[in-house]
């Protein structure tokens, strides 16, 4: 199927490794320009063939360095995936709420929601001009906030909400604004060694790779399985194209089923 993305232009938040990367590679293949933004420009990224652009989005003024810097290398911008996020560090993660200090909070919004805004408030001029997209990476934590570090949790549904104001205020500008919320992905929130998969099981004495094995049936997915990185991407680059264009101001899950909710 042809997207229409060819020759687009975009920014991919958070795309050194996981669905960010992910989401660059099927950019790309679909002929969209993008610049690339990560704290660290891995090798993987680079072989993408996108624009790198080392960068800490979770420091105030690094969204608008970010957003100028594409700019003037694209000459205007049609998409935005706000991508950057946290949750995938083990330590401190799972005692429950009593056990998060203001500085994790803090840390948790930082990342998980205000990159975004901020971001977002810098890209927004510009896609308005090309009557662009945005699609954020949320959670399904945001409907289930129980499931997971509660500030990261809390942080993802803030996401959402703000995705949804978005979509109503920019829309008559032409700008579509979505969401993509997906349950467990394999990526190194669940699989590394340090990550929070590896705390988890620590924590219900388990090893990670029972957890892993049981994870699937535990949160209820019906497919069996961990949702694989490239599926949100594809999900992801239909949002962005114009063949999604009636689509806007919608949370669209990708968990395998394990929303069970209407």
């Amino acid at each position: 199927m042809d997207l229409q993305l060819t020759d687009k232009t975009a920014v991919v938040t958070g795309a050194s490794r996981g669905i960010g990367l992910a989401v660059v590679s099927t950019l790309v293949r679909e002929g969209v320009r993008v610049v690339a933004a990560a704290r660290t420009i891995t090798p993987e990224l680079k072989a993408t063939g996108a624009i790198g652009v080392p960068v800490d989005l979770s420091e105030p003024e690094g969204p608008a360095r970010l957003v100028a810097l594409a700019e003037a290398e694209l000459g205007g911008l049609d998409l935005l995936v706000n991508n950057v996020g946290g949750g995938d560090t083990g330590d401190g993660q799972t005692g429950g709420f009593l056990s998060f200090t203001d500085q994790q909070w803090s840390d948790a919004f930082d990342l998980n929601f205000l990159a975004s805004v901020r971001t977002t408030r810098a890209a927004l001029p510009h896609l308005v001009t090309r009557r662009g997209a945005i699609v954020t990476i949320s959670s399904n934590g945001a409907r289930t906030p129980h499931a997971g570090p509660v500030p990261y949790t809390t942080a993802k549904a803030a996401l959402t909400a703000f995705g949804k104001a978005l979509a109503e205020e920019f829309g008559p500008q032409g700008v579509r604004v979505n969401t993509v919320s997906p349950g467990p992905v394999r990526t190194d929130m669940w699989e590394s060694p340090d990550g929070y998969g590896a705390e988890l099981a620590k924590s219900m004495g388990l090893e990670q790779e029972q957890l892993l094995a049981a994870l699937p049936a535990a949160t209820g997915m019906l497919t069996g399985r961990l949702v694989r990185p490239e599926e949100v991407a594809a999900l992801v680059a239909y949002l962005a194209s114009p063949l999604a264009g009636s689509t806007t101001g919608a949370d669209h899950i990708i968990d395998g089923g394990a929303i069970k909710t209407v």
